[in-house]
């Protein structure tokens, strides 16, 4: 066998421990199989291979691993395990249990993520959407969340699913507390503010985190011609929404409160700008005047801001088990990567370094995707989103 003598398949060695045994991982279990296969090291030096129930004890001894944790299905594996160390009298590693993680909407099996990366399903192991180390550091997971959602849902002796929702309020609370704060607009809709002097440009305070003062301010660019997301402005709007509408007011965050006086709109009826009107007396969240409105919205600079490229990715999988019954890619989600181009950024986001996450206020958590981006073309993948009221309300 080790000459190369025989062909794969041919011959095995075998343990000699107890064909009766009731653990039929004891029944003389195969030690080495026949593998005429090139080794990345070794390369056609070999032609016998360790089977892993033999080299798992060993490699743990020779390694130094006092405890060696495994999943569920080693647990039969163990008195294996013991026996070939203590037949080889080497250093006894202790095998320790415990339930593998199963996270809702994704596949943790490495066979099955290597076969969605072969298959081009994703875009590489740091695909944002996998459930790898390099692909969390690409969405923007600090590490400080992993280590909290493996504190909070804790090691177990039963297989059960981790809602997906769980992960991610420990990358919103970890987030919450250090990202500093940036508005983007991700579908923009022109507003002019007709009684705004057309050359004048104001420069706005802003706070860098709204709870950490001492980390300072940024400057936000005001102008006549600004930009909102189409999603704060409705014609007709229903009940408890409290955004922009047809004669109604709204405060532009950290700065005036605006009135819609017109709806500029094309032949086939697409709205192109809104014609709006500010009141200078309004500036600052405890204005001159006393008066408040209920609507804030962000916006951002026309000639002043970026243009970016938004990536907005969703789960993976469109069912929380996907492994349950067929074929697991049967149940890819097709609505798990949203391509959003022609947003418009805060100018300060030209700098923003790759690794930290941004609150893009009021839309979610983002980071910059130093992989995708390109000189003047920055992209940003959503990290996570934000609790959104009105999406609850519209959903009802």
């Amino acid at each position: 066998m080790r000459t190369g003598e025989f062909q794969d398949g041919a011959h095995v060695l075998r343990a000699k421990i107890d064909m009766a045994a009731p653990n039929i991982n004891l029944r003389d279990p195969i030690l080495y199989r026949i593998l005429h296969a090139h080794h990345h090291r070794t390369g056609d030096a070999w032609s016998i291979y360790p089977m892993y129930d033999f080299a798992h004890g060993q490699s743990d001894s020779i390694e130094g691993i006092t405890h060696s944790l495994c999943t569920l299905e080693f647990k039969d594996h163990r008195p294996l395990y013991d026996w070939f160390i203590q037949a080889l009298g080497i250093f006894a590693p202790q095998q320790t249990e415990f339930a593998r993680l199963n996270l809702g909407f994704t596949v943790m099996s490495k066979r099955k993520l290597h076969q969605l990366v072969n298959e081009h399903q994703v875009s590489g192991w740091d695909d944002p959407r996998m459930p790898t180390l390099v692909g969390m550091r690409r969405r923007g997971y600090p590490a400080s969340a992993l280590r909290l959602f493996c504190e909070r849902i804790s090691v177990g002796k039963s297989d059960s699913f981790i809602d997906l929702s769980v992960l991610e309020d420990c990358v919103r609370e970890e987030l919450n507390e250090v990202a500093p704060r940036a508005m983007a607009v991700l579908n923009p809709l022109k507003v002019v503010i007709t009684n705004y002097p057309e050359e004048k440009i104001e420069e706005l305070e802003a706070p860098v985190h709204p709870q950490k003062l001492e980390l300072g301010n940024r400057t936000l660019v005001f102008e006549r011609e600004i930009y909102i997301d189409r999603d704060d402005f409705m014609e007709d709007p229903p009940k408890k929404f409290f955004r922009l509408g047809p004669g109604r007011e709204v405060r532009l965050r950290n700065s005036y409160i605006i009135r819609c006086d017109e709806v500029i709109k094309d032949e086939a009826g697409e709205i192109l700008e809104l014609r709006c009107s500010f009141d200078p007396e309004t500036l600052g969240e405890n204005p001159s005047d006393g008066r408040k409105v209920k609507g804030i919205v962000h916006w951002v600079s026309a000639s002043h801001s970026i243009p970016g490229e938004v990536c907005l990715y969703d789960r993976l999988f469109a069912v929380e088990n996907p492994d349950a019954g067929g074929d697991y890619r049967d149940n890819l989600n097709p609505q798990s990567l949203t391509r959003i181009e022609g947003c418009r950024l805060e100018p300060s986001l030209a700098h923003a370094p790759a690794g930290v996450a941004y609150q893009f206020e009021r839309l979610g958590y983002f980071c910059l995707d130093a992989k995708a981006s390109e000189a003047g073309a920055p992209v940003f993948n959503r990290t996570v989103t934000l609790r959104d009221t009105w999406a609850k309300v519209a959903g009802k």
